[in-house]
């Protein structure tokens, strides 16, 4: 994978966001070659994330694997923004930016004199971009498991009648940051026709809400309430179906149509299952998914790992292997993704790339 790192050269970033959501704008225009200047809070000691530390890493290290993971190729100063000085410093920097990215709530960045309208009268060709946690009219906090649980999400993720599961990555921070660099990406091309710069905002419970799919659909057209399913998924069967081969290793079956099903069910030598009522079309397959998931069960765990997902990549059946991380990094398409970075300190820190697209 080559990431088209020159697409933004000349174009200047000044970031005024912590955590994730505004961290992952900042560092999407840094991999495609733009200057960003990352400003921490000095009152605090820096991004929040520097801190997020687990119980294995450093703890004199002057920032953590988490904060490292969304911050590769900025320019980070600390600056308190409360004294002239420090302001004056940023506000010559947002002068000449093209994009500036915050996640202030309102009212504090109108005290500090970094809210839009301050900005676009300094600089009215810059684009202003802001993600809320609820909308712009809310000073309420939220992290990521916050949004997850407002808008949905933690609701339906887990096992049946078991305590709901957070996503273990902060899915909701990612889909805001993907809403946001499209507004921005927009406001950019605006800004080419028109000359004038933009305000472009999104929030965290938006975006989540936005991003609810088919489980919104089952719920607005036909008054379903998704439940929690583990992996499996409400309308297709055996999809998100998890089995253990013969060296105890897991596989997820992602059968999406009837040729799918024949496909798998003639590698297994369970043919008869295409012409059973029970299992001859995915709406008798959904009614009867325990039954079948027994069956397939006891074929599937004749099989190592390996030999599985290569008889059903022969056969175009869709098949994942449940890998921990280290098994991940050790596919080579995954060791093309990696970043890594040479801190002043002479320690090293690796990050996996956010641009994951070719343009050719």
């Amino acid at each position: 994978m080559t990431t088209p790192s020159h697409f933004f050269q000349g174009l200047r970033v000044v970031e005024l966001a912590g955590v994730l959501a505004g961290p992952a704008v900042g560092m999407f225009f840094a991999e495609l070659g733009a200057e960003v200047i990352k400003i921490e809070n000095a009152k605090t000691g820096g991004d929040m994330t520097r801190g997020w530390k687990l119980p294995s890493e450093d703890p004199q290290s002057p920032a953590s694997a988490y904060y490292h993971s969304i911050n590769w190729g900025k320019q980070a100063v600390l600056l308190n923004l409360d004294e002239d000085a420090d302001r004056q410093q940023a506000l010559q920097w947002i002068q000449e930016a093209d994009i500036v990215i915050s996640n202030f709530k309102t009212d504090a960045a109108r005290r500090m004199g970094m809210d839009y309208d301050t900005l676009s009268a300094l600089n009215p060709r810059l684009i202003y971009g802001q993600i809320h946690a609820f909308d712009e009219d809310s000073d309420l906090p939220a992290f990521d498991v916050v949004l997850q649980a407002e808008a949905g999400f933690l609701y339906m993720t887990g096992e049946p009648d078991r305590e709901p599961v957070k996503m273990p990555v902060a899915l909701i921070d990612l889909l805001a940051a993907h809403q946001l660099k499209e507004g921005i990406l927009v406001a950019l091309l605006q800004r080419e026709r028109t000359g004038r710069g933009a305000m472009v905002s999104t929030s965290l419970l938006a975006s989540a809400i936005a991003s609810l799919a088919n489980q919104a659909a089952n719920w607005l057209t036909s008054g379903h309430i998704p439940q929690r399913m583990g992996a499996q998924h409400p309308n297709i069967a055996p999809y998100g179906d998890i089995f253990y081969c013969a060296d105890g290793k897991p596989v997820v079956l992602a059968v999406g149509t009837d040729r799918q099903f024949r496909q798998l069910v003639e590698l297994l030598q369970l043919g008869a299952l295409c012409v059973d009522s029970r299992f001859n079309n995915n709406a008798a397959r959904v009614r009867n998914r325990a039954e079948l998931n027994a069956i397939l069960a006891q074929a599937i765990k004749t099989f190592s790992r390996d030999e599985f997902l290569r008889q059903c990549h022969d056969s175009q059946v869709p098949v994942g292997g449940i890998r921990d991380m280290k098994e991940v990094f050790e596919q080579p398409a995954a060791q093309k993704l990696i970043l890594e970075t040479r801190h002043p300190d002479g320690s090293t820190s690796r990050c996996v790339k956010t641009v994951v697209f070719d343009v050719r």
